[in-house]
């Protein structure tokens, strides 16, 4: 979902008959539905169930990919890119539902593995989006979601055991706390990603932001004064728990400054002296690399963890990142150093991505470990939100100009590479000051190390 229509941007306007501004919303719909809903349909799942939840989150992700199919404007085409969106909580309640089915010695490398699996699935479905574009129609592409879709619903219902950990008992769904996270994540993020097209010092953009101020900070005094908060800050506010979702923030940005640069590096023409000339389809084969070593290298984090706790692999995927916007400082002239620095940097995603919520769910009790992962999704995903503003700034104020037509210079592209490997080295220094877990005793696997956390297996029992 986050990759599919990366290829299309380009004719989007075409396509749907819009202006490029409007076609732009085809991008942004599908993050702020997200981020709207990734935390709900968390605290939802553990409330109602996880398996629940998994098939109910499949519902939307069906019905926008077939809007979407069969969309010929670009309403319905954003409607159905907000749909997908509300399907993005499958990923942090799979992940909690591991801790309830897996036995203990396997829970730490199936973690790593479906956590991964967010960047494994952009780094993989961009070279097939772009193959798909390129030689059947576009309409493909949403209509072989759909049916992914379905098929991910019978293999849930299939192999999902219908009974894991009871849901909380008593709880109750915090309708007023989830309308305030909604105001305030739309206010937040609607101008972080609109911000370049409307003027960061323009009054739609300064005014969206001082109200996504005042109602996060109304809503953090709800959920802290509320019995069953929709997040619980007391939880969130653990060292462990806080810093583990600041490191993820700062991932985050890492992770999508690289794919921000590297594209489009790759596809600019050899003309500018520092362009590749790549097609689209080529660039895609060039990146899928990076997406296959998040694949290879997650399970092998997961036993790293085991070892030398999650910590320890969190800090090193971060520094693997910064590595790889080191190398891509001196190598981005070839597209060979372009696909060492992607191997290198996607290989640190992986850790990184893989350890976050295994330290999370070794912080939070297990009635909790849904939306807590939910929440630490959210915190990702706001990283990557502020990383493609910020990048985008920097690559649109450094320009060149070639046959009339502006791009980002080569200077923009070495300063974004720089800026994506401080924010890697800083996570790796807040990852390094994240507290080990106060209960002292042996650690079977990196879930299992916790703040007073229930890590009984039920499905064990």
């Amino acid at each position: 979902m986050q990759t599919l229509v990366t290829p299309l941007i380009s004719e989007l306007p075409q396509l749907l008959h819009t202006t490029a501004s409007n076609a732009s919303w085809v991008i942004t719909a599908t993050l702020l539905s997200a981020a709207v809903f990734v935390p709900i349909s968390g605290r939802l799942g553990d409330l109602l169930g996880k398996r629940t939840m998994l098939i109910a989150s499949c519902v939307p992700l069906l019905l926008g990919s077939v809007l979407c199919a069969l969309s010929s404007s670009v309403v319905p085409m954003i409607a159905g890119r907000a749909l997908q969106g509300m399907g993005m909580g499958l990923v942090p309640i799979g992940i909690s539902l591991l801790r309830d089915v897996l036995p203990p010695e396997r829970l730490g490398s199936a973690i790593a593995l479906v956590s991964a699996s967010m960047g494994i699935g952009g780094g993989l479905g961009l070279p097939i989006a772009a193959g798909v574009a390129d030689y059947a129609s576009w309409r493909v592409l949403f209509w072989a979601t759909a049916a992914l879709t379905l098929v991910i619903v019978v293999m849930i219902r299939t192999v999902v055991p219908a009974q894991t950990t009871r849901p909380a008992a008593g709880g109750r769904f915090d309708f007023v706390g989830a309308a305030g996270l909604s105001i305030g994540l739309v206010c937040l993020l609607l101008p972080v990603s609109k911000g370049g097209d409307w003027g960061w010092g323009s009054t739609r953009t300064l005014g969206l932001f001082t109200a996504a101020a005042a109602v996060l900070l109304l809503w953090g005094r709800w959920e802290l004064r509320v019995a069953d908060p929709l997040v619980d800050l007391r939880v969130t506010a653990r060292p462990r728990v806080l810093l583990t979702n600041a490191a993820s923030v700062l991932v985050g940005f890492g992770m999508y400054a690289q794919a921000l640069v590297m594209p489009q590096l790759l596809q600019l023409p050899k003309a500018t002296g520092y362009g590749l000339g790549q097609s689209m389809l080529a660039m895609g084969l060039w990146m899928a690399p990076g997406g296959l070593m998040m694949m290879f290298v997650s399970p092998l984090g997961g036993r790293l963890s085991a070892v030398r706790g999650p910590k320890f692999t969190l800090v090193a995927g971060a520094l693997a990142i910064a590595a790889g916007y080191g190398l891509a400082l001196p190598l981005m002239g070839s597209t060979w150093g372009v696909l060492l620095a992607a191997v290198v940097s996607n290989g640190g995603v992986g850790l990184a991505y893989g350890a976050m919520p295994a330290l999370i769910m070794s912080a939070v009790p297990l009635s909790a470990t849904a939306s807590a992962n939910s929440f630490n999704t959210l915190m990702r995903s706001l990283g990557t939100s502020v990383s493609a503003a910020v990048v985008g700034v920097v690559l649109s104020q450094m320009t060149t100009t070639l046959g009339g037509h502006t791009l980002p210079s080569e200077s923009g592209f070495r300063v974004g590479l720089v800026i994506g490997c401080g924010v890697a080295l800083i996570a790796a220094a807040v990852a390094a000051v994240i507290p080990a877990p106060p209960a002292a005793g042996p650690r079977s696997t990196p879930a299992a190390e916790g703040d007073g956390a229930d890590t009984r297996n039920p499905a064990a029992a």
